[in-house]
């Protein structure tokens, strides 16, 4: 299987809602599963993640409330139906997900559900002894959440299988 080049998205801090993000780019793989079965798709998400160092910890919807991880990274591998999501907090950017893509986000990254088929699910998946916490911006508490953000060790490899280090290379776009 060859490895599709992700999108990569650039969200700056967003001290006005309190959303770290990151200097790290989101990860969009687009269309890395294409089996047309959702449960082989999970199946296959979750073997990909594994192979790659990513343990698989759950298979749910995108909450619809902004919301992120300030203590892990999270790979998401979409294995039925579409979404229309937001990252970056509640000042964030829009992006379809489908069926078969997978998200990387690095630690610090809003992201919510905004519109979603009734059937729609994936993957979570994160790196080995990262636990995500599940955190909402308080611009009170941006300092403190950046600090725990710039914290998170980078994983030793993509979920996806890619060049994680160079892909997640801390520059500006």
């Amino acid at each position: 299987m060859s490895i599709p080049q992700p999108e990569r998205l650039h969200l700056d801090s967003d001290a006005a809602t309190g959303y770290p993000n990151s200097p790290l780019p989101v990860l969009i793989y687009r269309s890395v599963i294409d089996t047309s079965n959702p449960e082989e798709r999970a199946t296959s998400f979750e073997a990909m993640f594994k192979r790659h160092g990513w343990l698989p910890a759950w298979r749910y919807h995108l909450y619809d409330f902004d919301h992120f991880h300030s203590t892990a990274h999270e790979a998401l591998g979409i294995f039925r139906g579409q979404a229309r999501a937001r990252l970056g907090g509640p000042n964030g950017r829009e992006l379809m997900l489908c069926a078969g893509d997978v998200l990387v986000l690095p630690a610090g990254v809003g992201h919510a559900s905004l519109e979603a088929d009734d059937d729609f699910c994936m993957v979570g998946a994160y790196p080995p002894s990262q636990k995500p916490a599940i955190e909402r911006g308080d611009p009170t508490q941006l300092e403190a959440a950046q600090a725990r953000v710039d914290s998170v060790a980078m994983p030793e490899s993509d979920p996806v299988g890619g060049p994680l280090k160079t892909l997640w290379a801390k520059t500006t776009p």
